[in-house]
């Protein structure tokens, strides 16, 4: 009995050892991992003339720059008076730059530099906007194309997404072209018209004139992460991420093919049957999650910026990890950043209640993680369905994810130093874009690709990002104007 006694004595001791080494081993990872955040002092705020550059914003939200995939004339009357107001509302700036319509509707304009050995750099944003979805306009606060000032807010479709990062590089260039700044490495300002549909005729085309001109460009800035406020768990600063990495975009379109028929002698299996079960089993067995790459190295950034277990679980992610991941699997947003998504978004099948269709189609849209490529999704969704009378085929517009940036490059130091100086309070991390942007059509060219938005949001605000009151802050307009001239100024000054 003494013998028992001693035995569970030191199993328990053995346990508790265990125990506290594991709590010390834990600790250690979360405190002796210092900030990654560099040093840099706030700049002197530019003065803006914060209503007249709002005053210009909300005259572009009335044109109705709605993009369309299958007929790309539909905008091209707003797109014209668009680019008129552009030309009227910035004078300076089209004096000092060379102005070019690509692709019909795309803007690109040439800030010629003046040392022509150094590497330009491309500011990008799109002139196209998304619809109204049917049925909501009576939810807006504001007429969504009225482009109103109230409560310190533009209103309107695009005055976020993204005449807003559009206009404000252009009310910077002015500035600075007015004051007779002339940038030391060429700029390109491209602005296509059609990245709500993929970019194919707008961006892909500006890429592609560069190209054939043999252009190479250091670094490439387009619409992106943004600074969150509130929004990730155990930090109390607002976090401005830096997309360095984009996901792929993988559209299939499943057909189900069966004999048509009466439906009063409906066969064992019918088209919709085949094709509903193949849905089932597509979301059932959903691509798994990871933690690797860009998502890891966030992580590792903002670990140390973290309090309470927040910090713990970041820095010990070889404990931990599924126990976040099965956090992240709550939400739709923080799933997304470990995971290819797989959304079901069309279906069509049948005209008559009493027959039986020969085919069903589903559409599936993919987000491809960095790793996943469309051939792998791919083969993922055959072996999910197999089934033989089901049929896959890649969707126009396709594109695998695009190469990952690197942070230790002197572009991303200095995105990072611009971000800090204007937005003091941040914490700047590199980040996953989960949507695609025309930035992606650029890889061929640019050494460095970053996705940034640099405006404040809240998780309210994230729901009016292609939702309805979608708006702009005139402060937080201004410091955008105050961003891009200090990018401007660190990057070609």
């Amino acid at each position: 009995m003494r013998q028992l006694t001693r035995i569970i004595r030191n199993t328990a001791l053995l346990a508790v050892a265990a125990i506290v080494v594991l709590a010390g081993v834990l600790l250690l990872n979360a405190f002796t991992h210092g900030s990654r955040q560099i040093q840099v002092s706030a700049v002197p705020r530019v003065p803006i003339d914060q209503q007249a550059a709002a005053a210009r914003l909300s005259e572009a939200i009335p044109f109705k720059t709605i993009s369309n995939f299958l007929n790309p004339e539909q905008d091209a009357e707003a797109l014209h008076g668009l680019q008129a107001h552009i030309a009227k509302s910035f004078p300076a700036f089209h004096a000092a730059a060379k102005r070019e319509v690509v692709g019909g509707y795309s803007l690109l304009y040439t800030w010629e530099g003046s040392d022509a050995k150094a590497l330009p750099i491309a500011l990008l944003a799109h002139q196209d906007v998304v619809p109204i979805a049917p049925g909501t306009e009576k939810d807006w606060q504001q007429p969504p194309f009225d482009g109103a000032i109230s409560e310190g807010f533009i209103w309107g479709r695009g005055s976020w997404d993204d005449k807003g990062n559009l206009y404000s590089m252009l009310e910077a260039a002015e500035q600075m072209a007015g004051s007779g700044f002339r940038p030391k490495r060429t700029i390109y300002f491209a602005f296509g018209h059609d990245e709500e549909v993929a970019g194919q005729r707008g961006a892909k085309a500006i890429a592609a004139t560069l190209a054939s001109r043999g252009v190479r460009l250091d670094f490439v800035l387009d619409e992106g992460l943004l600074i969150t406020d509130g929004i990730v768990k155990g930090l109390d600063k607002p976090a401005a991420l830096i997309g360095v990495a984009e996901k792929g975009y993988a559209t299939l379109v499943l057909t189900a093919h069966a004999t048509p028929g009466h439906s009063s002698m409906p066969p064992r299996d019918t088209a919709i049957g085949m094709m509903s079960a193949a849905l089932a089993r597509l979301e059932d067995h959903r691509l798994p999650m990871q933690i690797r790459g860009t998502v890891s190295e966030m992580f590792a950034t903002l670990a140390p910026e973290m309090s309470g277990f927040n910090r713990v679980v970041l820095s010990n992610l070889w404990l931990f990890k599924p126990l976040l991941l099965r956090e992240f699997e709550k939400s739709g947003p923080t799933e997304a950043t470990v995971r290819t998504t797989t959304a079901l978004t069309i279906f069509n099948a049948g005209d008559k209640d009493n027959v039986l269709p020969g085919n069903a189609a589903a559409t599936v849209n993919f987000r491809l993680i960095p790793g996943d490529t469309q051939a792998s999704v791919t083969d993922h969704v055959r072996s999910t369905v197999n089934n033989g009378r089901i049929s896959v085929e890649p969707f126009p517009g396709n594109t695998d994810p695009p190469p990952v940036t690197g942070t230790s490059s002197q572009s991303f130091r200095t995105l990072n130093r611009t971000i800090r100086e204007i937005f003091p309070d941040v914490v700047v991390a590199p980040g996953l874009m989960v949507a695609a942007t025309d930035s992606r059509h650029y890889a061929e060219i640019a050494d460095n690709i970053f996705r940034f938005s640099p405006v404040r949001a809240n998780s309210d605000d994230l729901k009016r990002f292609h939702g309805t009151n979608e708006r702009l802050s005139i402060d937080g307009y201004a410091d955008m104007i105050r961003f891009y001239r200090r990018l401007i100024e660190n990057t070609a000054g």
